[in-house]
């Protein structure tokens, strides 16, 4: 941390805990941007005994719910004796951590996930279902999206801080108008995955529930966690029905809207763990890199990128196959036994996240590479 502001020379430089920054409080210059407390700042500190601040309890930090400050209660089996609760008992200590929870979501910013995904996914749905009726143009679908993006990032606050190495970055106005672009492109680049039975949904499913269980695996119960299960859950009823060959399809209401729910939930769950962003992205590496892949390569050849095809690496391995079963299972097993491992290593080491993310996509970008991604239809 630097002990004087760079602009006026002043070594007297305050901390603002509520915005995670260093202020110098003759000039008013933001010196640290991402400065986080760590040792200091707990509350309970025994300040009136003359020795020196001891912290109690858990510790005050701007990028956890109620800056950390929330209780946390338990699930006892025993009481203070040693005996075993009676089920009324423990039903009362279930009803307090219910309780708690919905106090904790009504007071801090986690209750805005719900009306982030209902207002936007809304918006995205009813356009993804005309467009499946009735085709709409692509300057309305993507103006459409573009609102629902910006709508949802207005009511998260922005996009939070992202840990990069072992700084915690804030990107402000900047940061916003990069993740208003990202959720357009996960939206619709779930739309153009959305090509064979069953692909899109298991990619859902193993997406929100394996990012939500990884909030857990850091220490961390929010509503993400609550919301990414349930989402997931339903998600697996409809594969059930969409799974190879298919009874039921979704469509553009259904794949654009699996994109935008995902995408809002990667950037909420970086609120509770600044890390989230390349953990999820990780997770959804399979279906990232190869519509992203097939994107440039078309781009390159100046063909229009809304219309139809069939390039995509998946297309092209269930073309060669015979099959959309073997593509889909083999989407499923890179899945558990490559990314949610890499997954699992970046959760644990927040700090490496970025360039475990990197060598976990890597391997992907070359198989889409050799599958064929983004070459002509006609090509073999």
């Amino acid at each position: 941390m630097q002990d004087t502001c760079p602009e006026c020379g002043s070594t007297h430089l305050t901390r603002d805990d509520q915005r995670g920054e260093i202020v110098c409080a003759d000039c008013g210059l933001v010196v640290d941007a991402s400065a986080l407390v760590s040792d200091r700042g707990q509350r309970g500190s025994k300040e009136d005994t003359g020795r020196e601040a001891r912290g109690w309890g858990p510790v005050i930090s701007p990028l956890m719910p109620d800056k950390g400050l929330f209780s946390e209660i338990g699930v006892p089996t025993r009481d203070f004796q040693g005996n075993s609760l009676s089920r009324h008992a423990s039903l009362k200590f279930y009803h307090l951590r219910k309780l708690n929870h919905r106090l904790r979501a009504a007071r801090t910013h986690q209750r805005n996930l719900v009306v982030a995904l209902l207002g936007g996914g809304i918006a995205v749905a009813v356009v993804g279902f005309i467009d499946d009726r009735h085709r709409l143009s692509a300057t309305v679908r993507l103006l459409v999206h573009a609102a629902a993006a910006a709508f949802a990032l207005f009511v998260l606050g922005g996009l939070p801080p992202i840990q990069v190495g072992e700084s915690v970055l804030h990107f402000g106005w900047a940061g916003s108008v990069i993740a208003t672009l990202g959720v357009i492109w996960v939206l619709n680049l779930f739309n153009f995955m959305d090509g064979i039975d069953g692909i899109a949904a298991s990619e859902a499913v193993f997406i929100v529930c394996s990012g939500a269980l990884l909030v857990l695996v850091h220490g961390q119960y929010t509503q993400t966690v609550a919301v990414g299960l349930a989402f997931g859950a339903a998600a697996l009823g409809f594969l059930l029905w969409n799974w190879p060959p298919a009874k039921i399809f979704m469509g553009d209401v259904g794949s654009g809207y699996l994109g935008y729910v995902i995408s809002v939930m990667a950037i909420a769950a970086a609120r509770d763990m600044p890390a989230a962003v390349w953990i999820w992205l990780i997770l959804g590496g399979v279906f990232f890199v190869d519509a992203t892949v097939t994107l440039v390569r078309r781009a390159i050849r100046r063909e229009r990128l809304y219309e139809a095809h069939r390039s995509h690496a998946y297309q092209r391995l269930a073309r060669r196959w015979g099959s959309h079963e073997r593509v889909t299972l083999a989407v499923m097993l890179v899945n558990l036994a490559w990314l949610l491992p890499c997954a699992l290593m970046a959760a644990l080491h927040p700090g490496a996240a970025i360039w475990i993310s990197v060598g976990a996509l890597a391997p992907l970008l070359l198989a889409a590479v050799v599958a064929g991604a983004g070459r002509r239809d006609s090509d073999p």
